[in-house]
């Protein structure tokens, strides 16, 4: 497989983005539209993937786009039990939970190389944003998403994905989501199988707090992602009246101990990456103490240097993350 296209790494201040204006109907207008990347359901992409667009709730807008390894594809559906199925990633894309989509360019050829990279079927779901629909609405869509997986016999998910073998994933408040979406079903699991979660994979978690950490401040006026910026997505995104100590923004403020139980009860795994040169480095490290000091099996990789969510931009630091990811899985 040939590298990736160069994407250069992110020269605009997130806080840019997000300068939203308020329409008189609660909506809000996004004045910046990222690059988009059609579904490709034919052999007419660069990268050896196939992917599609499948709505699961019309009315709230909620839409998933999977990805095939084109080999899979271009072979007939074996017979019951004759060919091992590849294991199903369902994918949370980021954006502080205000912006962004699954058919951005950057999460689309992140989602396609990853299904390429690691062998597995990509459930990219397309969830629904702040500030229109604070959280927990995202959360209620990864769970509904699940259930679709469960029940839908969608036929790339249905012929080549075991569901048995399932991991949530997203990047930066992806992986908020795929945390509390997995924190959602755990006291439920039985009520989406055949689809078993085996585990988290937490890329760049996106975390916050009233009280700064270290890499916080150090790393303020980051050009990628500076504080004002997370400040403001935390603002937008939780429910209203409620501070970033809200569980939903510090898990580790409040109700640590009783998630971290429903995760033993269950028995997944956690991988979580990040780096040094995020802001969002120490709550990273911080989330993982508190996993492993309340019995969670967890996995840990940070690097330094770099920068939020660097492996979405270099093709090398992608290819990494995926190798760990594909370990992890096995």
């Amino acid at each position: 497989m040939s590298d990736y296209p160069a994407i250069p790494k992110p020269t605009v201040n997130f806080n840019d983005y997000l300068k939203m204006i308020n329409n008189p109907d609660g909506s809000v207008t996004r004045p910046i539209i990222l690059p988009t990347t059609a579904a490709s359901p034919d052999h007419t992409t660069r990268i050896p993937v196939l992917s599609k667009d499948v709505t699961i709730n019309p009315d709230k807008n909620i839409w998933v786009r999977v990805f095939l390894p084109r080999e899979e594809r271009d072979t007939s559906p074996p017979a019951a039990g004759a060919a091992r199925k590849l294991p199903l990633i369902v994918y949370f894309h980021g954006g502080g939970f205000v912006i962004c989509s699954a058919a951005d360019t950057v999460f689309h050829d992140h989602c396609a190389h990853m299904a390429a990279e690691i062998g597995a079927v990509v459930v990219s779901v397309e969830y629904r944003l702040a500030p229109e629909h604070r959280l927990p609405a995202a959360y209620e869509d990864g769970v509904e998403a699940l259930h679709w997986i469960k029940s839908s016999g969608e036929v790339w998910v249905s012929e080549h994905a075991d569901v048995s073998r399932c991991f949530l994933m997203g990047s930066s408040a992806g992986a908020n989501l795929a945390y509390f979406t997995g924190i959602r079903v755990a006291d439920s699991v039985g009520d989406l199988e055949p689809l078993k979660i085996g585990g988290l994979i937490l890329h760049h978690p996106f975390f916050g707090g009233i009280q700064r950490t270290g890499s916080e401040v150090r790393l303020e006026k980051n050009g990628v992602l500076p504080l004002c910026a997370t400040d403001l997505a935390w603002q937008l995104s939780l429910p209203e009246g409620v501070d970033r100590d809200h569980e939903y923004s510090n898990p580790m403020a409040k109700k640590a101990s009783e998630h971290c139980s429903k995760i033993g009860r269950v028995g997944w795994k956690l991988l979580v990456t990040g780096c040094e040169g995020d802001l969002l480095h120490d709550r990273q490290v911080e989330f993982v103490d508190m996993l492993k000091a309340n019995g969670v099996e967890v996995e840990a990789e940070f690097v330094r240097g770099d920068y939020h969510v660097i492996e979405l931009f270099e093709s090398s630091k992608a290819k990494a993350l995926f190798g760990l990811v594909k370990n992890f899985m096995a």
